[in-house]
């Protein structure tokens, strides 16, 4: 049941959904209007504050766009489907597909906004594929991986064939510890785009995946080294877990930092990491040019 009750009023407009009338309710629905999916659960806090809220504004509407709400803990599969990875999570479906979407609990004012927009088709696709690209990268640098792997399968829904997109969404679970599901994601690419330095970029970060050492544990090798910045070793090891996980840059910083201290440790190890990384990545990868750069000032001082 949900939290939210329909009332009469609200025939056809609001309703509750199911994994089984996930085609009629939404896709098939949207044909004839926009249909938004509001992905909640009864524990979620935030999901009581938007539920309301998009209720209100479809209400507001009238009858312009309809609202269904599904329940993940009892209807997980479309949620899965769409990579959503926490809740509340909502998609406006048009025409059959996902156009827009966001997380979060947002204002009221927000929400009409985003309503707005889906129904006054402002801005197209390729304005609204960039804006999922970026929502999706302020994420990851956040370090909320399931946040940006919502906006990146949000974004690869508009363009399943979007570079950035596919990079993004294989980076994501290569640093949520997936690579078999990492590379699965990158095969998605075609062969035409095979060679963009995003795909390039996470396929460096899997070769080194492999590489990483076994049972490292990247919270205590952190520890470690902020309590011993001159413990090279661990320093080493962490620039090879992060490397594994896809963090190539924060790899990067952690070898520069011990060339800077000690060029020469461990036969100069440090450096022929950081070379292999810019090798793996490619010459055109930003981890590359901004990471030479980095050790030209760090050789050369």
């Amino acid at each position: 049941m949900s939290l939210f009750s329909n009332t009469g009023s609200d025939s056809g407009l609001i309703k509750d959904g199911s994994d089984q009338a996930f085609m009629a309710d939404v896709v098939e629905a949207s044909r004839q209007q926009p249909v938004l999916v509001d992905f909640w659960a009864p524990w979620c806090g935030p999901c009581r504050t938007l539920g309301p809220a998009l209720e209100n504004q479809v209400r507001a509407a009238q009858g312009k766009i309809k609202l269904v709400k599904i329940n993940i803990d009892e209807n997980p599969g479309v949620a899965g489907q769409l990579g959503v990875r926490s809740i509340p999570a909502v998609f406006a479906f048009d025409q059959g597909r996902p156009v827009d979407g966001f997380m979060g609990a947002l204002p009221e004012s927000q929400v009409k906004q985003f309503i707005d927009r889906i129904l006054g088709g402002t801005g197209g696709v390729a304005e609204d594929l960039d804006a999922l690209i970026a929502q999706a990268e302020e994420s990851l640098a956040l370090q909320d991986i399931g946040g940006a792997a919502q906006a990146y399968a949000a974004a690869l829904q508009l363009d399943p064939e979007n570079p950035k997109g596919i990079a993004g969404l294989a980076r994501c679970y290569l640093m949520g510890g997936d690579p078999a599901q990492a590379k699965a994601i990158l095969d998605m690419a075609p062969p035409e785009k095979a060679n963009d330095p995003a795909i390039q970029g996470v396929l460096a970060a899997l070769q080194l995946a492999a590489e990483a050492p076994v049972g490292a544990d990247a919270a205590r090798l952190k520890e470690q080294v902020a309590a011993n910045p001159t413990d090279h070793a661990a320093r080493f090891d962490l620039a090879g877990v992060l490397a594994g996980q896809g963090d190539l840059d924060g790899a990067v910083d952690h070898l520069l930092a011990i060339i800077k201290a000690d060029r020469e440790w461990n036969e100069g190890a440090a450096r022929k990491q950081v070379l292999k990384i810019f090798e793996a990545a490619g010459p055109t990868a930003e981890v590359t040019k901004s990471g030479r750069r980095k050790l030209s000032a760090v050789l050369f001082s």
